[in-house]
């Protein structure tokens, strides 16, 4: 059995598919190759999936809007971002904490809608969240609590965003000048690949990682989730590249162009089997 047909042959077997979003199902306003088609193959076989991405600056019903606005139509219920998944997080531990956010306003109310107060004075805690709104003075002020010791949690750690025109700097950016000038990383992370999102996903779809794979474009985030046990395949779609593979500590499970060619794989063996 060749390479094509023993992925095919291991993702027929997967009971739920997890999909980034940014560089693995779309670039910016552009649709990647194979996304509808993929989509329509697991909704025809009635497979459970999820869009999940580390981009909290969008809510879920931003993503299901942009989502349907490109051509695939998905529900709210498919969409799973870190900032839903930091929510949940703090829900466990600090249900009635006062919060100062350091992210969009969608990511603020994603927070309001779990119960939390969001406060720009004497907060309990800080999240930092991707926040393309981000000003100096916020920043500023994030440094000065992160700095006075308050519980302080991050998102996701990506360091950069792909978009149709190069990169554009993520959260781990602001991640790295928080702890230039206070000395102190998040005391958690939430997103991929830690394992609070993960589980929180899991949770959501009630399958076992053995039976669960996560498609993505980015080697220290969505493959690195291998480290859990699940099953990964790198899309080269985003911000990896082929060479970039070799000399990483996170290797993935299979690699494929795009999703289109994993769309093609997996109707090659449908057809094989059936």
């Amino acid at each position: 059995m060749n390479q094509s047909l023993s992925l095919a042959s291991q993702l027929s077997q997967m009971r739920c598919f997890l999909m980034d979003m940014d560089g693995t199902v779309f670039l910016g306003e552009r649709l990647l190759p194979g996304a509808v088609e993929l989509v329509d193959y697991l909704e025809q076989r009635e497979i459970p999936y999820f869009f999940l991405t580390n981009n909290s600056s969008r809510s879920k019903a931003d993503y299901a809007q942009k989502l349907n606005r490109l051509g695939l139509t998905v529900s709210e219920q498919r969409i799973f971002t870190s900032g839903e998944a930091t929510a949940l997080y703090l829900k466990k531990r600090m249900p009635s904490a006062r919060l100062f956010i350091a992210g969009t306003d969608s990511l603020k109310e994603e927070f309001r809608q779990h119960g939390f107060e969001i406060v720009e004075e004497r907060p309990e805690a800080v999240v930092l969240g991707f926040d393309t709104t981000l000003t100096y003075n916020r920043l500023w002020k994030l440094c000065d609590f992160v700095r006075a010791g308050l519980p302080y949690f991050a998102t996701h750690p990506d360091i950069n965003c792909p978009t149709e025109n190069g990169f554009m700097p993520d959260i781990g950016a602001m991640i790295a000048f928080v702890q230039t000038s206070t000395g102190r990383q998040p005391d958690v992370i939430v997103g991929k690949p830690n394992p609070p999102i993960i589980e929180a996903v899991t949770a959501k779809s009630g399958i076992p990682l053995q039976f669960t794979v996560m498609i993505g474009d980015r080697l220290y985030t969505d493959i690195a989730l291998g480290r859990t046990g699940i099953t990964t395949v790198l899309v080269l779609s985003g911000e990896t590249k082929a060479a970039d593979v070799a000399g990483s500590p996170f290797q993935p499970d299979w690699i494929v162009e795009n999703l289109a060619e994993l769309y093609a794989l997996l109707s090659r063996a449908q057809s094989v089997s059936g």
